[in-house]
């Protein structure tokens, strides 16, 4: 994990109040997982990683597919989920795993790569157009128009997604309440941060 994400992470957690249990789904035994992050380290944390089991800095990583997790309804007062949906063909049925084992008013935070328009495209698509229109025209400058960035792709082992701001607010984060997005780095990775309602046991 990139030290700026872990930087966002970790000031994320310093300025949002939750308590009770912690799980970081894809938790990796070493200290680039999120769990050993100072303001987590009073909480009970768990991590689930399909290569598991392990012990590491003072928690469990249990073995287990974040498709069909083996904890509880309502168990866990963050769940945190990292670079881990875009590797899963069907990542819905990850994120319906997460929001069933947070507890109603429980914290969810999520992140993936996403995509955006280059920089400066606003000012190509705005002037180019009026004087510059071969480009638009061009097979290949065209993509100053229409092009996306997006985080090369990392088979671990596949990689079938990127998301944009629309589709995390309203797929990846749907249902939750008080939801924000946030676009770290670039190209973009999204960090996505909602909190299941209190009056719904399961998605």
């Amino acid at each position: 994990m990139h030290r700026e994400i872990y930087r966002s992470y970790e000031q994320l957690f310093d300025r949002i109040d939750f308590d009770g249990p912690v799980l970081e789904v894809g938790a990796m035994p070493s200290h680039k997982s999120l769990l050993c992050l100072p303001r987590l380290a009073k909480q009970e944390r768990v991590g689930l990683n399909l290569d598991g089991p392990h012990t590491f800095d003072g928690f469990e990583i249990v073995k287990g597919s974040a498709c069909d997790m083996p904890f509880e309804d309502n168990r866990f007062g963050l769940v945190v989920c990292n670079a881990v949906i875009e590797h899963v063909p069907d990542f819905w049925n990850v994120l319906s795993e997460i929001k069933r084992v947070a507890r109603p008013g429980g914290l969810i935070v999520i992140g993936a790569p996403g995509y955006r328009q280059f920089r400066g495209v606003e000012w190509v698509q705005g002037y180019g157009r009026r004087f510059l229109p071969w480009l638009n025209n061009n097979r290949y400058m065209n993509a100053l128009f229409t092009a996306t960035t997006t985080f090369q792709i990392h088979n671990e082992p596949g990689d079938y997604y990127r998301f944009s701001d629309q589709a995390f607010r309203e797929v990846v984060m749907g249902g939750l309440d008080r939801v924000e997005v946030t676009s770290i780095m670039w190209p973009p990775r999204l960090m996505g941060v909602g909190w299941k309602p209190k009056g719904r046991q399961k998605k």
